[in-house]
């Protein structure tokens, strides 16, 4: 992925550039056929492969990003029990963050569907990394709460017993490319704008 300096300041109400140049990022919305700023700050471009890059705008340090409701989030599982998962947020979309936050994934948010039937364990194991989506900003320990009650949502990247980064074979599980065994996973359908998390 490449990435271009940012170019210059803007304020919220700033016309950036047309839809048909770029994607809506972080801090930016649309409107008539453009894209605005929503917010003071820098204009970042991310060109992504040869597909249409993306513009946000940031604040003067990438540090200062909070996660907000809404927010899909990369974050690592750290532990877990039958009543949640306890993670770290790593990154706010594709944006490595310098300081991580502590998120919770309940077990009834891990799924849309079957949710009294859904066991963490079965869900995720501690070191896995999870793309999920922030509900709400927590409780006085200032965990965030997290969901992966969507297609999209889920472990990305799990390692089995064996070491290896296991494949994901379906929508509950994942296997091991070394040993062929299988284990159960709330895998997420990965959209290609997290594949370089990995």
């Amino acid at each position: 992925m490449v990435v271009m300096a940012p170019a210059r300041c803007c304020v919220p109400g700033e016309r950036l550039c047309s839809l048909e140049d770029c994607v809506p990022g972080y801090g930016t919305y649309c409107k008539h056929g453009y894209i605005f700023s929503s917010l003071s700050g820098y204009v970042v471009k991310k060109s992504n492969n040869g597909l249409m890059p993306v513009i946000s705008v940031v604040r003067d340090t990438d540090s200062h990003l909070l996660p907000n409701v809404g927010s899909i989030v990369t974050c690592k599982v750290m532990s877990i029990n039958p009543r949640f998962a306890k993670v770290q947020i790593m990154y706010i979309g594709v944006t490595a963050l310098k300081n991580t936050f502590r998120g919770t994934i309940r077990k009834e948010d891990i799924r849309a569907t079957e949710k009294d039937r859904v066991e963490v364990y079965k869900s995720f194991r501690p070191g896995d990394v999870v793309v999920a989506k922030v509900i709400s900003l927590g409780d006085a320990q200032s965990n965030y709460l997290l969901t992966t009650a969507e297609n999209e949502l889920g472990v990305v990247v799990a390692h089995s017993e064996a070491g290896a980064t296991m494949v994901p074979i379906s929508w509950c599980e994942m296997q091991c490319p070394k040993t062929h065994m299988k284990e159960p996973r709330k895998v997420a359908r990965v959209q290609p704008e997290f594949l370089q998390t990995k």
